[in-house]
Order: C-alpha cells, then structure tokens, then sequence
C-alpha cells in the first residue's frame, strides 16, 4: 500500500513508495464509468512512452519504473528545490538558458510537455522536467508554439519581476538548439495574438 502522499494534482496522486513516487490517477465520478478507466488507461499509457523515450535519449527527467498501463505508475524521486522556490534568488539567466534548451530537446524528439512551468522543474546537479502527465508526441508547429506560450504565461504568473529577462534567455537558447525554431516562433507570434484578442473581447 502506498505509505505517504506528497502530492495531489487534477488527475493524480504523488505517493511516496520504497523510496520512489507512485503516481495514481484517480477515477472521477462525473464521468461515465467506461470512459474514465479508457481516458485514465490511455494517458497512463502515453506517460509511461514518452518517459521511456526520454530515458533512451538520456534527458533529464525521471526513469519509469513500472506501469500497470491502466492508471499507476512508478518513477524515480528526483531529489532537488523545485525552480519555482529558486529562480529569482538564482543566476536565473543561466537557469533560464538551460530551460530554454531543454524544451528544444524535447521538441527536437517529437515531445511536447504539456504544462511547461518552473513548479514542474527541479534544480539538482542540473535541471530535471517532471510531471509528464499532459504531455504527447506532435511533430506540430503549433504545439510546439503553445509549449512556449505556457512556458512564457508561467514564468509571467509566478516570476512577474524577471519574466520577459527569463522568458529571452529561454527563447534564445530555444532558438539555436530546436530544429524548425523560425516555424515555431512564428506560430508562437500567431497564439499570442489571439490570446490578446481573446482578452480584449472579454474585457
């Protein structure tokens, strides 16, 4: 049985476990039963894949342990300070740059993270990505483009003094390490814009 929750998000839940995390999505009861456990088994599934492929091209993230391929699985405990908690008081330039090329290896793999924020990145001997729960593989510029905007709103909400020195460090790195950069960035331009266009109508 799993012994101490760490961590409860929309999905799932963090347990501690013999020195690993155990991470168990949760059934929702607004949901048909036949559908919550097809939804829950398919993105346990993809989870456990792009975890798997992270590990054969020795990105820094969590190894997959087990998976029941229905809605549990067992990663390994990076242990570290969650970015959120250190950038500001941090060379966050650098860290920033690091960020920026880590999200182009994973764009350069087909792999889009999904929730791209400095909560789900933790300082160790280097910078590891965690919680790969929403991620998929997209070869799509606009997915891509949507990584960096999340990447950019979460920095903006969560770091507001540096954000844009952050976010430029980020997206210089991005630029000289992610194949398709021009495409991408282009298409960042165009979500951005309709972001602001969203927020003018509803204003």
């Amino acid at each position: 049985m799993p012994q101490k929750l760490i961590a409860q998000g929309a999905e799932a839940k963090l347990f501690l476990e013999d020195g690993n995390v155990l991470k168990q999505r949760f059934s929702k009861s607004y949901r048909i039963k036949e559908i919550d456990e097809k939804l829950r088994g398919s993105r346990t599934r993809r989870e456990a894949k792009v975890l798997q492929k992270l590990e054969a091209i020795d990105f820094s993230a969590p190894k997959l342990i087990s998976n029941d391929e229905k809605e549990s699985l067992v990663i390994e405990k990076i242990n570290g300070k969650l970015v959120k908690d250190i950038l500001e008081k941090s060379d966050y330039k650098k860290l920033c740059g690091e960020i920026g090329k880590k999200v182009a290896i994973l764009h350069n793999s087909s792999i889009i993270h999904g929730d791209l924020t400095t909560s789900n990145m933790i300082l160790s001997k280097e910078i590891y990505f965690i919680d790969f729960g929403l991620s998929f593989f997209s070869e799509k510029a606009e997915d891509r483009a949507v990584d960096l905007h999340l990447l950019k709103e979460g920095l903006e909400s969560k770091h507001y003094r540096i954000w844009e020195g952050c976010f430029k460090c980020a997206l210089d790195a991005y630029k000289k390490e992610a194949n398709n950069s021009s495409e991408t960035l282009k298409r960042l331009e165009a979500v951005e814009k309709r972001g602001r266009y969203r927020a003018r109508k509803g204003s």
